[in-house]
């Protein structure tokens, strides 16, 4: 079963069971990977990685949202953003592991031939690429290849 077609099952579900948020975050959901669709240029189906990266930039802008709302005092729309993620968080796949983080850290540098922190770019893009349709904190990945590289 396709991913989209895994977001319209459930939506068919929500509406059944009246979960309103629940169908109101697959809407969005399945509107940004239409939108990705289209951004293509060429209406053709997403690969994984690309869902996986349209579903990790909603994750961020929840976070972010849920951080925003916190610092402004408004707790109703911090907590309306956090049942949001938590939904969205169900559908992407399971969080690599550290231990594999580091082997690609290391593979990175060793390929890019990474000496100090002015290389961080390209341990990071080679990072990326390696994990490329996974779930990795963009943030704390940073922190690690910083670290990794004596920055």
């Amino acid at each position: 079963m396709s991913f989209k077609q895994k977001i319209s099952d459930d939506m068919k579900d929500a509406m059944k069971s009246k979960d309103q948020a629940r169908l109101d975050t697959l809407r969005l959901i399945k509107a940004a990977l239409m939108n990705k669709e289209v951004a293509t240029g060429v209406h053709k189906e997403l690969t994984e990685a690309e869902e996986v990266s349209v579903l990790q930039s909603l994750v961020k802008q929840r976070k972010d949202s849920i951080d925003q709302y916190t610092k402004g005092g408004r707790a109703d729309l911090a907590e309306k953003e956090a049942a949001e993620l938590r939904i969205a968080e169900k559908y992407l796949p399971a969080t690599v592991p550290d231990g594999e983080i580091a082997a690609a850290i290391e593979a990175a540098m060793a390929e890019t031939g990474a000496a100090g922190a002015k290389d961080m770019g390209k341990v990071m893009k080679a990072v990326k690429e390696k994990l490329a349709g996974r779930t990795v904190d963009g943030g704390a990945l940073s922190a690690k290849v910083k670290a990794r590289l004596g920055g």
